[in-house]
């Protein structure tokens, strides 16, 4: 197993194997065992995290008193048990004795993604005083704002699977280090120690990184103020336009910033430049300002040369923007000019 501390280890519980994750991630725990969590990421590469399940168990009072969820709360996850942030909402609201609930309108409280959150919105789903926890992507403050216009108490928090939390906030904008979380800023990339961390990977290698100080990193990359973090995606994501290369996290937390809104930038295909940096608006609303910001904010070769709005973004099977897909419906013409839209 990669990037675990040597020693000898308990059996390891493939959990997401299990006809009933929850209750094998539960009895795991009760007899001492690790249990993997398999995660495609955002590269859909297989890969088994696996973890204490005391790493995430001495979480949940934290994450109780943060989401003020307790026994007599009513939780509604419509998301697959695949993706850990949802195995997670189940398996905490199992812990403490609240009820799972399949439905919206039976429930006190929501686990969504990004995603999930604005389509709920736009179907009109009543969420007058529900806590709703937004998880699994960066959420804009502009949704995070119609969420709480809409009665919802709102609140967001960023992770990952090989790191479990890292910082609570309300959206994006105002997160700050999760109880238990030391981090640091390394040449850009983010770095955190606390004891919700995974122990490694069973399997193929990936992004996740220990030091010999007990420090851990997928990746991502970020900006801290204290116990204020800024996370601005794992800059992996590039278009290469006119020989230049252009990080899309760069661009979008520029625009995003600027807009409160979701805008997410990928590389269509151009005979003479290789790429066009493309910027894709859920509200074409937002273009005025996304522009402006682009001139003020970015170099020239980061501007985005093409505005589209989707009415939807193309989804993940566990919920995320599906980025490959988004390119290819840009790239096809299938997407409207944002002046139009």
């Amino acid at each position: 197993m990669t990037a675990q501390p040597p020693g000898a280890r308990p059996p390891v519980v493939d959990v997401s194997a299990a006809a009933d994750p929850v209750a094998a991630f539960l009895d795991a725990a009760e007899r001492g065992h690790l249990v993997a969590l398999r995660t495609s990421g955002t590269t859909g590469r297989a890969r088994a995290v696996v973890r204490t399940p005391a790493s995430w168990t001495r979480s949940f009072p934290h994450v109780s008193r943060l989401a003020g969820l307790d026994a007599g709360a009513r939780v509604w996850v419509p998301g697959p048990l695949a993706a850990t942030m949802n195995l997670f909402a189940v398996v905490h609201a199992r812990w403490v004795g609240a009820t799972v609930v399949a439905a919206p309108e039976q429930a006190t409280h929501a686990h969504l993604t990004p995603a999930a959150l604005v389509a709920a919105l736009a179907a009109g789903t009543d969420l007058r005083g529900r806590t709703v926890v937004v998880a699994g992507d960066r959420l804009a403050r502009r949704v995070a704002d119609r969420a709480a216009a809409a009665g919802a108490r709102v609140h967001h928090y960023y992770g990952a699977a090989e790191l479990s939390f890292v910082a609570w906030g309300s959206a994006e904008d105002d997160l700050r280090l999760f109880p238990g979380v030391t981090a640091q800023v390394r040449a850009g990339r983010l770095w955190v120690r606390s004891p919700w961390l995974a122990l490694g990977y069973d399997g193929p290698d990936g992004p996740f990184e220990r030091d010999d100080d007990g420090f851990a990193t997928v990746g991502d990359r970020g900006r801290l103020d204290g116990a204020s973090l800024t996370v601005r995606g794992r800059g992996c994501d590039a278009v290469v336009t006119a020989g230049a290369t252009v990080l899309v996290d760069d661009v979008e937390s520029v625009l995003r910033h600027a807009t409160g809104g979701d805008v997410v930038v990928v590389g269509v295909p151009h005979p003479r430049l290789g790429a066009v940096v493309t910027a894709v608006l859920a509200d074409p609303a937002l273009l005025p300002a996304a522009r402006a910001a682009a001139r003020a904010g970015l170099a020239p070769a980061e501007r985005p040369h093409r505005w589209l709005h989707a009415p939807a973004f193309p989804l993940t099977p566990g919920g995320k923007v599906d980025r490959a897909a988004l390119a290819a419906l840009a790239a096809s013409g299938a997407l409207a000019p944002a002046a139009r839209a």
